[in-house]
């Protein structure tokens, strides 16, 4: 699977999410849920765009976007499980790999 695939399926996989975490935790967990929001409008700048990067310009173009929606979703996975969201925290955390294994593949 391509780079660009495997990018535009992350950004998927993290507003999908983001919609489920909205439905089922509190409103006290409006912050973390922002900053998973954040992770994916960081990451749709560059989604119609991806798969024109060339081979040779990919890590260099992708590696701050996938570094900085990465961060936004570890401060997210850390600010439910101080609140307790062990569930919800999970699903972060399983988002954060995602962008981790494409980031070791650049």
């Amino acid at each position: 699977m391509s780079i660009s695939v495997r990018y535009r399926q992350i950004f998927e996989q993290i507003e999908t999410e983001a919609d489920r975490l909205y439905e089922t935790l509190p409103e006290d967990t409006a912050s973390a849920l922002r900053l998973v929001d954040m992770a994916a409008e960081e990451l749709q700048d560059l989604i119609e765009s991806v798969g024109e990067i060339s081979q040779y310009k990919l890590e260099e173009k992708l590696s701050p976007v996938l570094l900085t929606a990465h961060g936004h979703l570890d401060r997210a996975r850390v600010m439910l499980e101080d609140a307790d969201h062990e569930k919800a925290a999970s699903v972060i955390w399983e988002l954060e790999q995602l962008i981790y294994r494409l980031l070791n593949d650049l």
